[in-house]
């Protein structure tokens, strides 16, 4: 899978993903990450990417040209391409949209800062995505969020193929609490099921807690979940 970045400060990626298992399939080539600078689709002497906003206000806006021609130069028509334009405006990341990115074989992240993008550019984007209610100084970050989050759904990222499915959030709840050696550390055990060997018996363990941990940090999940069963026919 492809990741196309595209970014003023393009030094913000080097070596984010070098590590882990990102970095592992990165070096076997299962991932493909590939950084743009923004300036270097400008055709002025000064590699100028923003300007004032019409009508005054604070701020400056990046300009229709350098963002339109490194969407054309990037993108492959060879590949299921999908343009994401990284925005507060945007469709909050969750684990069911990594999911649905992770069929694409390229992605192209454009990632604004000042005061964002001339608004004529929303129009060229597939998909406009927030990672979440709060403001970055730009985009870059949140750009790294989604490549991290999609590629653990890319085949051969993550060992054991059926963990991205296991996590937090993978069946609208948290993740149960895990435990290990040692069964005793200070006085504090783990949970006596967990060694019983008994599997029945720790998967409705394990259940019984995503759905307690669920209720105690984010129930506003439950009440998700809840909706989804009421619309289900």
């Amino acid at each position: 899978m492809r990741f196309d970045v595209v970014t003023i400060f393009p030094s913000m990626f080097d070596r984010v993903f070098d590590q882990g298992v990102v970095g592992k399939a990165h070096q076997a080539k299962l991932l493909d990450f590939r950084i743009h600078n923004l300036r270097d689709y400008t055709e002025t002497k000064h590699q100028i990417v923003d300007d004032a906003p019409f009508g005054g206000g604070g701020g400056l806006i990046f300009k229709m040209e350098p963002l339109v021609k490194a969407l054309r130069a990037i993108q492959d028509s060879t590949l299921k391409s999908r343009s994401i334009l990284m925005s507060p405006r945007g469709r909050v990341l969750t684990h069911t949209i990594a999911q649905e990115l992770s069929a694409y074989e390229q992605i192209i992240l454009f990632c604004g800062r000042y005061e964002g993008v001339d608004e004529r550019f929303r129009e060229y984007m597939d998909d406009e995505i927030s990672i979440g209610d709060f403001i970055l100084s730009g985009g870059e970050i949140a750009a790294m969020a989604v490549c991290d989050a999609v590629s653990r759904f890319v085949p051969g990222v993550v060992g054991q193929k059926e963990a991205p499915y296991q996590d937090s959030f993978s069946d609208g709840l948290l993740e149960y609490p895990a435990y290990t050696r040692p069964a005793i550390f200070e006085g504090k055990s783990v949970p006596s099921v967990l060694l019983s060997g008994n599997h029945a018996e720790i998967r409705t363990w394990r259940q019984a807690q995503k759905l307690n941990t669920t209720l105690q940090r984010r129930p506003d999940l439950l009440k998700k979940a809840r909706k989804l069963d009421h619309e289900t026919p």
